[in-house]
């Protein structure tokens, strides 16, 4: 453990992740990936916890611009977020690994309550951890749930898993051919160009507490695991 570059990372999964190339659901195939890279790094030595969205379910911003309630539709995702969350569990609990998956709201009859000092608890003992419903509010992404998180539990850095995204650039690179990527960049610089990483609340919140985050593309071979060793994949966002 003494050459690994982190000991503690936190993973954000987007819900889109789940479903692999399907419309619309959880691809057990692409799920079982996941889980599989999560305990490869867990078996490193490395304290891993994860973050899940719920877009492959449903997504409370589209609900909203077609008439329902922002909050209901916010509390609507943190459920779909739990559904992913518990079907990670199993995935991983399947192939031998210890979890917890703890909920930013109460339902405590498939879900630990969130007490961080528990969480901490759990990560000592080598327990994956999975943070379902966000972080409890409407409003909040699950980006700053991860951001807010990752920074309640000591990680050393927030590894974001985009779908078909290998990080981040000056441009759209779908619409524009010459865009160019960056290998590095900070905090301040993504906020200052305006750069559509994460949400705005989630990376003023990395950049407050020196949080580095790294943005990488899911399908690349055995992207979490080399992201979480500390190889140079994709973006990584830092002071320094």
């Amino acid at each position: 453990m003494a050459n690994l570059k982190y000991k503690r990372v936190l993973l954000k999964l987007s819900g889109e992740a789940f479903q692999g190339n399907a419309g619309y659901g959880i691809d057990s195939g692409t799920l079982e990936k996941i889980a599989r890279q999560i305990k490869a790094v867990r078996e490193m030595g490395i304290d891993i916890a994860t973050v899940i969205g719920g877009g492959n379910i449903f997504r409370g911003a589209k609900a909203e611009k077609e008439g329902m309630d922002r909050v209901t539709a916010d509390h609507a995702g943190m459920l779909a977020t739990l559904i992913n969350s518990l079907v990670l569990q199993d995935a991983l609990e399947r192939i031998g690994m210890i979890t917890r998956c703890m909920s930013a709201i109460n339902v405590q009859q498939v879900a630990e309550p969130y007490i961080r000092r528990r969480a901490l608890r759990h990560l000592e003992k080598g327990r994956v951890v999975i943070f379902a419903c966000g972080i409890g509010n409407p409003y909040m992404t699950t980006d700053t749930a991860a951001a807010l998180r990752a920074v309640e539990i000591n990680a050393e850095v927030l590894l974001m898993a985009k779908n078909k995204v290998d990080g981040i650039y000056d441009s759209d690179p779908r619409k524009n051919p010459a865009a160019k990527r960056f290998s590095r960049i900070s905090h301040l610089e993504v906020i200052q160009r305006r750069l559509e990483v994460m949400d705005s609340t989630a990376l003023s919140l990395c950049l407050e507490n020196k949080l580095p985050i790294v943005v990488f593309d899911l399908e690349v071979e055995k992207s979490i695991e080399r992201a979480a060793t500390g190889e140079l994949i994709g973006t990584l966002v830092g002071n320094d």
